[in-house]
């Protein structure tokens, strides 16, 4: 991809990643041919504000595990209501860097596909 695209992803999206995470996104991103790039452009990630409200509002019936993915984790959050209110705090202090790197594992999953 050409770096002004590169520049445009990691503009819009850095709220998206870890800031540790960037380089790398970066480094791959150059990999990939323009044709093949407006597929990233376009993903959806998840905005790790919103499953933070989520997560605040309605967490402990494990919406926000849902949300990323994680249904097997939600199901048992939602049966012992959020682990009796343990689990659900432990969440709202977790729930922007799960996002994250939820956003990055999705990034990663994506790439590969191009390369494919």
């Amino acid at each position: 991809m050409t770096s002004e695209k590169i520049n445009m992803f990691v503009a819009s999206h850095s709220k998206d990643f870890d800031m540790a995470h960037i380089p790398q996104i970066k480094s791959i991103l150059e990999k990939i041919p323009d044709e093949k790039g407006t597929a990233i452009l376009g993903m959806d990630l998840k905005s790790p504000t919103t499953v933070l409200i989520v997560s605040l509002l309605v967490g402990g019936f494990g919406i926000d595990r849902f949300m990323l993915g994680q249904a097997g984790l939600g199901v048992l959050k939602f049966i012992t209501l959020g682990g009796f209110g343990i689990w659900t705090i432990v969440d709202w202090c977790t729930a922007i860097s799960r996002t994250k790197k939820y956003n990055f594992q999705e990034f990663i999953k994506m790439t590969n596909m191009m390369g494919e």
